[in-house]
């Protein structure tokens, strides 16, 4: 090894897999975003042309940045099996069910890669270097096209039964509500989600949460009752968190809670209504601090949690 390489900073691919877009990034190991590319998804040109995406991606942010690779982390959405590297069963990436990423890129690099559902992802790149620095007990929601959180105690994800990821986002909060592809009627995600607001809007001014919240700022009656109801849900599916978990911090990401103000006071008057048997107010309810590099960031997270957690600050 020369000494400039010997020199050269010490690197984490990050890759983020969305519905719609993949994007891939370099991060140190202070969890600083040193490169970041973004290209749609894809899905249906199938997992190997994916792949060969983010290698390309991967080795042109190399040229940028000249460091050294030391191995990969991915923070995918829906179902994904962490231990053994496959993809799970989701209706927007068809064709990937069962699809093995990891050993892919592993065989690609000859470098270790590690991955996790994204919200798990997010999760552990905020408590490590955001919103739940600290934290012993550390909970991470994000509110989007779909909620996700993930549950971090004493610096390590909890994980069900097969190392499977909890789908918090799919508790049933009213059985009456509308049916989610999960197989519920009235799950949180179903009630409180971007496009929960849109569908219940049945606006057609309106396609987006954020087009919504806008509006509802300017005073428009109706969106105000959007904005409303939607803080109403969050807070009820938040207050069944506190009261289930009562963790130390909860931290809200995602592109609605961009508007968290507005959903602010309704998410406090519903968990001050219903966690009379927790000590809810020692929960602090924080916005996340990552943002839009969360996905990034937390798929860093990932690799360094799992093969160099002792560098974890």
């Amino acid at each position: 090894m020369s000494g400039s390489d010997m020199e050269a900073e010490d690197l984490i691919g990050a890759v983020d897999i969305g519905g719609t877009k993949i994007a891939i990034g370099l991060v140190d190991r202070e969890g600083h975003l040193c490169a970041r590319r973004e290209m749609p998804t894809q899905a249906e040109l199938g997992p190997q042309s994916g792949v060969l995406r983010i290698d390309n991606a991967l080795r042109n942010a190399l040229e940028e940045c000249r460091g050294n690779l030391i191995g990969i982390g991915i923070g995918s959405t829906g179902p994904v099996y962490p231990m053994t590297g496959e993809i799970g069963k989701l209706d927007f990436l068809p064709g990937w069910d069962g699809f093995n990423i990891v050993r892919e890129l592993s065989d690609l690099f000859n470098l270790p890669v590690a991955m996790e559902n994204d919200a798990d992802a997010a999760a552990l790149g905020e408590v490590t270097w955001g919103a739940g620095k600290g934290a012993s007990r550390f909970l991470y929601v994000t509110v989007s096209t779909g909620i996700g959180t993930g549950f971090v105690i004493d610096g390590d994800l909890y994980r069900g039964v097969n190392g499977s990821h909890p789908e918090m986002g799919h508790h049933i909060i009213d059985p009456s509500g509308p049916l989610c592809s999960c197989g519920g009627k009235g799950c949180w995600e179903s009630l409180a989600s971007g496009p929960a607001m849109v569908q219940w809007m049945n606006d057609i001014r309106f396609n987006s949460a954020q087009e919504i919240c806008s509006a509802a700022e300017q005073g428009d009656k109706h969106a105000q009752q959007a904005v409303a109801r939607t803080g109403y849900y969050l807070g009820t599916g938040l207050a069944n968190l506190i009261t289930l978990l009562v963790p130390d911090v909860i931290a809200l990401g995602g592109g609605v809670m961009q508007s968290q103000h507005l959903f602010w006071e309704q998410i406090h008057t519903s968990i001050a209504t219903i966690c009379g048997y927790v000590p809810f107010r020692e929960v602090q309810i924080v916005p996340a601090l990552l943002g839009y590099q969360a996905g990034l960031v937390g798929a860093a997270c990932v690799w360094l949690h799992r093969y160099s957690k002792s560098s974890l600050r």
